[in-house]
């Protein structure tokens, strides 16, 4: 049976759009950006996320376009959103985005690759100094009174296995090859490069003194770095996570450092955030968690803002988008019936 073909919902002008913005950050260091969101359309509602679905479903229920953050945009959402033409998202992520719904409702769904790539490569960076040297803890034992001779070790020499290699391992990798470590990456997408040494993720697993995850959170990816990855890594190595919490088993990586070769494991994302109270992975001396900061810079905030409202004016102006991602095929449908009836 042939897919039903997409009932785009109905253009309307520009000026009578409405438009929900969950980004806590969207337009924070440029009153320019909101200004010109708010002059091209209708209505402008700021509802600071990250939303759930039953939260988000009552935000949009009459709006033309979604600016989202890190919001649930599942199916149930865009059933309940019937005028909603776009979800501009402020980031690249959209594993949180239902792309098979947004497609049998004829939603556009855009990202801004690159706007925060090299703020991610950079806390990346800062985050192999802090598993390289004693940094917190010589904060703490100065603030105590002390001052102790701490050692550390240096990154220059060291191998950093990177898994993924898109725009943000491919900046690592530069990053990281000018302080002198050496790098190999694991990216079945990647054919060759020339900032880093591709290898297997086994390999990678055995020779990183440093891993540093890179890669989109997938059903491919889901958990990739669980025990077995954990066993075959070189003891005494540490694990940086900038990229998404989903992709780290949490009970191997409480394995891998009480009982594995995992010395430490700096993490800007989690499974669940912000974390459970008890979380175990808090309050450990060899765990150093960041709150998911790592898109979070001035320059960052401001290009993601301006692809997103680019994207967002775009479509609800009829117009193509530049970054519009992939949809798949709506799921057959009984004949007879349209997208929103079955």
């Amino acid at each position: 049976m042939t897919p039903a073909p997409a009932e785009v919902p109905m253009l309307r002008p520009l000026r009578e759009c409405t438009v929900v913005v969950t980004p806590r950050s969207f337009g924070l260091y440029s009153d320019e950006l909101r200004q010109q969101l708010e002059q091209a359309v209708g209505e402008v509602r700021y509802r600071p996320g990250p939303l759930s679905a039953a939260e988000l479903a009552q935000e949009v229920a009459d709006a033309d376009g979604l600016l989202a953050g890190l919001d649930e945009v599942s199916a149930e959402v865009l059933d309940a959103a019937p005028r909603l033409r776009v979800v501009a998202r402020y980031g690249v992520g959209v594993d949180r985005v239902d792309l098979r719904a947004a497609a049998e409702h004829g939603v556009t769904v855009t990202t801004t690759p690159g706007a925060n790539a090299n703020a991610v490569a950079e806390l990346t960076i800062a985050l192999l100094f802090v598993l390289a040297r004693p940094l917190v803890e010589g904060r703490d034992q100065v603030r105590a009174g002390g001052w102790p001779a701490l050692r550390g070790i240096e990154l220059a020499g060291r191998a950093l296995g990177l898994v993924g290699l898109g725009r943000i391992g491919a900046l690592v990798a530069a990053k990281a090859a000018a302080l002198g470590m050496h790098v190999l990456a694991y990216d079945p997408a990647v054919a060759k490069s020339e900032v880093a040494r591709l290898v297997p993720l086994a390999a990678l697993a055995r020779e990183a003194d440093f891993v540093s995850l890179h890669a989109p959170l997938t059903e491919q990816t889901r958990g990739m770095v669980a025990r077995s990855f954990f066993e075959q890594m070189k003891p005494g190595s540490a694990l940086v996570n900038t990229a998404r919490g989903e992709l780290v088993d949490e009970a191997a990586l409480l394995w891998a450092l009480d009982q594995g070769p995992l010395r430490a494991a700096a993490l800007d994302v989690l499974g669940q955030e912000p974390p459970r109270p008890g979380h175990p992975l808090m309050g450990r001396d060899d765990v150093f968690v960041t709150p998911h900061i790592a898109p979070h810079t001035v320059e960052a905030t401001a290009s993601m803002g301006q692809m997103a409202v680019d994207e967002l004016l775009n479509v609800l102006s009829g117009g193509q988008a530049r970054f519009a991602v992939p949809l798949p095929g709506p799921l057959p449908r009984p004949a007879g019936l349209g997208p929103k009836e079955a």
